[in-house]
């Protein structure tokens, strides 16, 4: 798939989030990269094994003070190549259109990182099926 046609699906995932969460992501850049490096992988325990889709780098809502200000953005980042793989796979298991398994990907992966920025933990994420 082209880059540019990713990223307009994260866009997409990012402009169709419901008004109540998008009026309260709040500091916060999403990017596109390839893959995950290998230091990634390492610090996350994935390397050699398991898959990383995306990653929330910041401070979540629920941990902030008020003493929280003049910060960088937190940052989401969507890795492609590795949500594409992914879409394969989900389009081979539940004979789905490529196109269309790429998109709920896409989706499923912005809204679980989205979820962290609002403090929700990986097994909170995982029973809301995200």
């Amino acid at each position: 798939m082209d880059p540019d046609h990713f990223e307009e699906l994260v866009e997409e995932s990012l402009e169709g989030l419901p008004p109540e969460f998008a009026a309260r992501l709040e500091n916060v850049d999403v990017e596109v990269e390839v893959r995950p490096s290998r230091r990634t992988l390492r610090q996350m325990g994935l390397l050699g094994r398991g898959t990383l889709l995306g990653l929330y780098h910041g401070i979540p809502q629920t941990r902030r003070t008020s003493d929280y200000g003049n910060v960088l953005p937190d940052r989401i980042v969507i890795y492609r190549e590795p949500v594409l793989k992914e879409a394969e796979a989900v389009s081979d298991e539940e004979s789905e259109n490529l196109d269309a398994a790429i998109r709920k990907v896409v989706r499923q992966t912005v809204l679980h990182e989205i979820g962290h920025h609002f403090g929700l933990s990986d097994d909170e994420l995982r029973r809301l099926d995200y």
